[in-house]
This record gives structure tokens, sequence and C-alpha cells, in this order.
């Protein structure tokens, strides 16, 4: 899973989330921090109101949340939406030792988790 860490990188670089069933978010407030979250529309509702969007909490589990805004979280994008996100820039991921992600200027991007690989290769990206 993406490291918390990339994810605040990714998100002050610019990467855009807009908000869609199945993605992974965590809310930023200190006591929930290692709390994965996914949207789904029967538990976690993204809703959209005239002051931004809210992720509204339906299930029982998340009982204590009754909603919470955007900007109080981070997308944890998978690792296709990374790889979306790299467009034309993505040239191969490889596997030697570490997942490699090669750009099409040929730098490399090396990590143990793949989407670990493909953050630091959008990071670059963003910030070029």
């Amino acid at each position: 899973m993406l490291d918390l860490t990339l994810a605040l990188a990714l998100r002050d670089a610019g990467l855009v989330w807009r908000p869609a069933p199945g993605d992974r978010f965590v809310v930023t407030a200190a006591e929930l921090v290692d709390d994965v979250f996914h949207i789904a529309d029967m538990v976690v509702e993204a809703r959209e109101l005239e002051t931004g969007t809210i992720f509204a909490f339906n299930g029982t589990t998340e009982w204590a949340l009754d909603s919470v805004a955007q900007e109080r979280t981070v997308w944890l994008p998978s690792e296709g939406q990374l790889r979306t996100s790299l467009g034309s820039r993505f040239r191969s991921l490889g596997k030697e030792g570490e997942f490699v992600v090669t750009l099409d200027d040929g730098r490399e991007f090396l990590d143990r988790d793949p989407e670990n690989a493909y953050a630091r290769a959008l990071l670059a990206v963003l910030e070029s």
C-alpha cells in the first residue's frame, strides 16, 4: 500500500483527487491517521456541497464520524491510478530485487512496493 508520506507529498505537489467509489483515503486527524477508509456508496459516500466535497460515513463501523471535509483527508491512489496519472511519461514497470518504474526520459524509481515506486516517479514528474 502507498506510504502516507508519499501520499502527502503527492498532494502537496498538486496531484488532483476527484473522489470515486473504490478510492482509499486517510483522515489526517491524529487519532484516525492509521485507519484506511474506502469510498463506497453504502458506507463512505462522497457528497458534493457548495462548500466542497465531504465524505459522509453511513455505516455502523464509523459511528463516531458523521462526515469529514476532503481537505482533512489524504488520498492513497492505487497502482493503476498512479500509472494513469503518469500518462505518456510511463514506460515500464520491472522487478530487479525491487520494483522499478521507468519514465520516458530514462529515469528510474525503485521501491519494494510497486505503488511507492509509481508514486516516486509521479512525484518527480509533478515537481519538474
